[in-house]
């Protein structure tokens, strides 16, 4: 039976606990959602949680098992996967047997939905309306996919007191090895960039290969920021025999979490890029397939298996979202960040839902406190923020460093340590003494912030899931860290799913402020990114640092010209022509610096 997605939006992954049981939560009603799956420890608590929550039999998986992380992975989304098919199959009782529950899911549907006009016909109709309408429900209603995302970077070395375990069980691959062995079928969302020893690591699994059938049992997706990227991964994994299902576009500053931002290419140029050439994309990978998986001796679909365009990233209003389907030909459009205000649909305790509701546009700021070294999105005021101020106020700067998911620096360990541990940052600001009296005051100060402004995000990430569960925290007090998109300065209220939904599809608003839509509040988050490039340099311009502002630039100037000629011929765009030649005032007016090398 052919699945047909009931939504034209997704939830992205959010942190590590805010999506963490999304599925649970509204997979029954057709939403798909991601799960991360960083945290085996939080996952594990999860598990124990929602077992007896459901009066599931629950057998603890400790550390002491030999492949505990991924057996924990394994087991919990056994788990949900059990839960959501439970509560799927409720569900569709509920609909046959009231007329209300099922006029209420229709108002949560799309108006151009076809499963819509289907169930409107059969209450127009009347006649044997239980059994048609059961008939209906079998054939047309599916949950929401309960896809998973790893972070490729996120891929720690393993050891046993000071013996290094094999490579398949770094994190990254002991977390594939999870996903691969669980019952679900459903794809697993790689984001943050390649990392050829783990997409190596898929060919052990047969899920991710098509079947005589032409079926993928578990399928892949990329997030990308650039067509370029989404054309190397893609094929790089094609010679392997594996197939991309789905390119997850995500604008590169305009998003939650880390922000991985592009060369200057902005995203209604990225779309149109991978409009224009989709095909090519499929093409080019199912040649490669198709060589790969000959070799191999296993099945080979005739033609290109099927390859989704989705998109994330900013989109706040049901204007935007309509937008994107249609000129661009999207599947399917990403909604996270406003989702944080939606009690039904994400886990976050209700201290940190409520500093998102008051929350500004200025307390939403690009910041470096991620141990990654890459921009981080994230808000004023969190609890996390005020621990960490207060042990840097009692000179006790630095994190306990409990889980160690990002101690990957190995500058002085072998074993990684992560740059937010106070074992790392006491080091650091031992050698910073050592130079004090060869730096300015000022420039001692601004290294010191450099070195303890880093936050400990696996344990920050994942507490607002404790805190919302009432689960004991154990260890060092890290308190919340939350990383929403700039979007949610916007959003301003506790919503309930069906307004959510309401709001995305009919645009009953949600928004009490007025907003800039998605592409110029990501223009002007690229100019102001430009901007802070070049007055933090810091010693000498190189060859290729010009070279890489100066495309940035250009590049920037020409996604002003593709959006100058799209709001001329687009009517909800036309009075945002003032503020693209303001964008591009202000950016010609940065000037970049005048190397000798030139």
């Amino acid at each position: 039976m052919t699945k047909k997605n009931l939504h034209t939006f997704h939830i992205p992954v959010m942190g590590l606990a805010y999506t963490i049981d999304s599925p649970i939560r509204v997979a029954q009603y057709g939403i798909s959602s991601v799960v991360a799956l960083a945290d085996d420890d939080l996952i594990e608590k999860m598990r124990n949680f929602y077992s007896t929550k459901f009066n599931i039999p629950y057998e603890e998986i400790t550390q002491k098992f030999h492949d505990y992380r991924a057996e924990r992975i394994t087991s919990y989304l056994n788990l949900v996967d059990k839960i959501v098919k439970e509560k799927f199959e409720n569900f569709k009782t509920e609909l046959a047997e009231s007329k209300t529950s099922l006029e209420n899911f229709m108002s949560m549907l799309p108006n151009t939905s076809d499963i819509k006009k289907g169930f409107q016909n059969l209450l127009d109709d009347g006649i044997a309306f239980k059994e048609n309408i059961q008939n209906y429900i079998e054939s047309h209603l599916f949950p929401g996919e309960i896809d998973v995302n790893i972070m490729t970077k996120l891929d720690k070395d393993n050891f046993i007191k000071n013996e290094q375990l094999p490579t398949e069980f770094n994190d990254a691959h002991a977390a594939l090895r999870g996903f691969a062995n669980s019952n679900l079928e459903s794809s697993v969302v790689l984001s943050a960039g390649m990392n050829p020893r783990l997409f190596g690591y898929f060919e052990n699994f047969k899920d991710f290969f098509p079947d005589e059938n032409n079926f993928l049992r578990k399928k892949i997706i990329l997030k990308v920021s650039d067509f370029r990227s989404a054309m190397i991964q893609g094929n790089f994994l094609a010679k392997k025999g594996l197939w991309v299902s789905e390119y997850r576009i995500e604008s590169g500053l305009n998003c939650g979490g880390h922000a991985f931002a592009t060369d200057g290419l902005l995203l209604g140029s990225i779309l149109e890029e991978f409009k224009e050439k989709k095909e090519q994309l499929i093409q080019s990978a199912h040649e490669l397939m198709i060589k790969a998986l000959q070799a191999k001796n296993m099945a080979c679909p005739e033609k290109p298996l099927e390859l989704k365009i989705t998109v994330q990233g900013g989109v706040g209003t049901a204007a935007e979202h309509e937008f994107l389907l249609d000129k661009y030909n999207v599947d399917s459009i990403g909604w996270g960040s406003p989702f944080l205000l939606v009690p039904e649909a994400t886990s976050v305790d209700q201290e940190t839902r409520n500093l998102l509701m008051n929350a500004k546009e200025d307390d939403f700021y690009l910041s470096n406190i991620s141990p990654l070294g890459v921009p981080f999105n994230t808000l004023k005021g969190t609890t996390n923020e005020f621990f960490k101020q207060k042990r840097i106020h009692e000179n006790k700067a630095g994190s306990s460093c409990p889980k160690k998911f990002l101690a990957l620096s190995k500058e002085y360990d072998p074993h990684g340590i992560c740059t937010a541990s106070k074992k790392y940052q006491d080091i650091k600001l031992e050698e910073l003494e050592a130079k004090k009296d060869a730096l300015s005051a000022d420039e001692f100060e601004k290294c010191k912030i450099k070195i303890t402004e880093k936050s400990c995000l696996c344990v920050g990430l994942a507490n607002a899931s404790y805190l919302e569960n009432d689960i004991k925290i154990k260890g060092q007090a890290q308190g919340v860290v939350i990383c929403p998109g700039p979007n949610l300065a916007y959003f301003d209220q506790e919503v309930s799913l069906k307004d959510m939904i309401q709001h995305i599809y009919q645009g009953k608003s949600v928004i009490r402020t007025e907003r800039p839509n998605l592409f110029i509040k990501e223009l002007k988050m690229y100019v102001e990114y430009f901007r802070n490039e070049i007055q933090s340099l810091s010693g000498e311009l190189t060859a290729a640092q010009l070279k890489k502002w100066n495309t940035f630039k250009s590049n920037l100037l020409d996604g002003i010209e593709y959006y100058k000629n799209l709001f001329e011929s687009t009517m909800p765009f036309k009075g945002d022509l003032n503020q693209l030649d303001s964008c591009k005032s202000e950016l010609v007016g940065i000037k970049i610096p005048v190397s000798e090398l030139v």
